[in-house]
């Protein structure tokens, strides 16, 4: 398979062959669903953990070719990671993406990879209104740039920009740049949060893993013994108030996540909403509305007040990410998504 990937207008916009097989391949799941044909619906999602399946092709025969019986003839997927040569590691699962072994392995005769969270920027104007629950602010402004954060696995940031009338979805790995303390009650924590290679940065408090070490580093900086080893735990005694540590914990990470995602906004000037995906930010829904969050993402000095009226959205959809995706395979031009280097075919 030959690197197909083109720059000029009306090629990038391109139609997939149908069927279409969309995938959103995380840290820990992956995601997938065929779209038979322009007319049909996105197909039944198939989801399975990364760590059933040595690779992608693997997970990809065994769930959609032998399970739901499709030979689809395209496929867009989009990866935690960023998309770069042909051979495409996963961030934080041990997958390698490789497009061009695809068409000998699955069948595959057009292959498009995206950065996973430049699928959840397209699945902004994919979903409806019940696919979201609103964290203050005032109202979206319909054609302003708009923002995604999502922790999980890891912390997942991208843009979302119109012009000449095409959503451009603009990826990053905003998920690694430093955070740091604020308060005087975070620079008693922040010497023991686990850094990475001599640094705290935003994944290392805001994701799933970043919790658990927000919650010791708690403990630590109060003579505690730590008692709860997963995200999930953490949570849950912070949400049912049985632990305070963990309700500390919990706090610090919205607010940290208020912080965060207040600087993206900045960044993209996102007066068309923030957006919050993923499953964390789902389950944290009251974490967020009660406490620090919003007060955090406001706290931007000069520019307070006109932070205060961008609104900050929940996805609760957990399957969003392949929403823009599909929106996206049966109307590539209407979205200015650039498919050089990231779009293999025959």
């Amino acid at each position: 398979m030959t690197d197909g990937s083109v720059t000029a207008a009306g090629e990038q916009a391109e139609a997939f062959e149908f069927p279409i097989l969309v995938g959103d391949i995380g840290g820990t799941n992956a995601r997938f669903a065929v779209i038979e044909h322009a007319g049909a619906a996105t197909g039944e999602p198939r989801i399975v953990y990364t760590a059933d399946f040595s690779t992608i092709d693997d997970a990809i025969r065994s769930v959609v070719l032998e399970k739901l019986g499709v030979r689809p003839r395209s496929a867009l997927l989009a990866i935690a990671g960023p998309v770069i040569g042909d051979e495409i590691p996963l961030t934080n699962c041990p997958w390698v993406v490789k497009p061009k072994g695809m068409a000998a392995t699955v069948g595959l005769t057009d292959v498009m990879i995206l950065n996973d969270f430049e699928a959840q920027a397209l699945a902004v104007v994919a979903l409806g209104d019940h696919h979201v629950e609103k964290i203050g602010g005032g109202e979206s402004q319909a054609h302003a740039g708009r923002a995604v954060l999502g922790p999980g696995t890891g912390l997942g940031v991208a843009g979302l920009l119109k012009t000449d009338g095409k959503w451009i979805p603009v990826p990053g790995e905003g998920g690694h740049m430093d955070i740091g303390p604020r308060t005087p009650r975070d620079y008693q924590i922040w010497p023991h949060i686990e850094p990475l290679e001599g640094r705290v940065s935003g994944e290392q408090i805001l994701s799933g893993r970043g919790l658990v070490n927000t919650y010791r580093a708690v403990a630590i900086a109060d003579g505690k013994t730590p008692v709860f080893a997963t995200p999930a735990e953490v949570a849950k005694a912070a949400l049912d108030k049985t632990d305070p540590v963990a309700e500390e914990a919990l706090a610090l990470f919205a607010t940290c996540l208020g912080r965060t995602a207040g600087d993206v906004a900045l960044v993209f000037k996102a007066q068309g909403g923030v957006y919050l995906a993923g499953g964390i930010a789902q389950k944290i829904i009251p974490a967020l509305k009660s406490g620090n969050f919003r007060a955090a993402f406001n706290d931007k000095a000069p520019h307070s007040e006109w932070m205060a009226e961008i609104p900050v959205y929940v996805i609760t959809d957990p399957l969003g990410a392949l929403a823009g995706l599909a929106a996206y395979a049966r109307a590539p031009h209407t979205f200015g998504v650039e498919t050089a280097g990231r779009r293999w075919r025959n």
